[in-house]
């Protein structure tokens, strides 16, 4: 699968690890299908990887990446990287998602940043216990307070400086907005009550309506 191509996947192509339901591995694939008509092709085959079967704690996983996480980056160099927004700004590399000024740019680390010290922390476990692993929510029902509480207000933040402007950066819609939706559009699924915040409310919907914009039901669908 690639950005800019309709067949197959490519000779020299990165291979992204991925796994389905991940808010973490949602970013980097939203970034390939979002990287706009005229920009650099960038080939990348995704690879599934199966977290709740144990494949990320396997031998032949370890060897790829030895802290077994999701996303992962493999280059069609061999070169490795991790972490989620660490891989979606490489992959943005060359694209109108990354913003020109230093200013601008500067924005855009300030919010990954943020999204994942004061959302992600809070919004993926909580979420993980009541979606993807329910049967696991009441022995873990102590810790849901804390995620509840933390996540709260950090999407209260979030919710004050989206109230009079559309995208986080001051140069538009661009990979910020990309990371911090992850996990952000998620939240109810965690059960965040998002009606707290209606300015967030009203930019979810902004970012699903930019073009190429891909639901997280789609993670592992091939890329047009």
């Amino acid at each position: 699968m690639s950005t800019g191509a309709s067949g197959g996947v490519q000779a020299a192509s990165h291979t992204l690890y991925i796994t389905a339901g991940s808010g973490n591995s949602y970013k980097p694939v939203q970034v390939l299908a979002q990287r706009g008509a005229g920009t650099p092709a960038v080939h990348c085959h995704l690879q599934p990887i199966d977290v709740l079967g144990g494949e990320t704690r396997r031998p032949g996983f370890l060897a790829i990446n030895p802290r077994g996480q999701v996303p992962f980056l493999l280059t069609d160099r061999g070169e490795r990287l991790g972490e989620s927004n660490a891989i979606a700004w490489y992959l943005a590399e060359g694209s109108a998602l990354i913003p020109a000024a230093p200013l601008h740019r500067a924005q855009a680390i300030q919010w990954m940043i943020f999204e994942q010290t004061a959302l992600e922390p809070n919004i993926s476990p909580a979420r993980f216990f009541s979606t993807l692993v329910p049967a696991l929510r009441e022995a873990n029902a102590a810790r849901f307070p804390g995620w509840l509480d933390a996540g709260h207000a950090g999407l209260a933040l979030l919710d004050a400086h989206l109230a009079e402007r559309e995208f986080l950066c001051d140069s538009g819609y661009g990979i910020a907005d990309i990371a911090v939706f992850g996990y952000t559009h998620l939240a109810r699924e965690g059960g965040f009550d998002l009606d707290r915040h209606p300015a967030v409310l009203r930019w979810i919907e902004r970012v699903r309506s930019q073009p190429g914009h891909r639901p997280v039901a789609d993670l592992l669908q091939p890329l047009a």
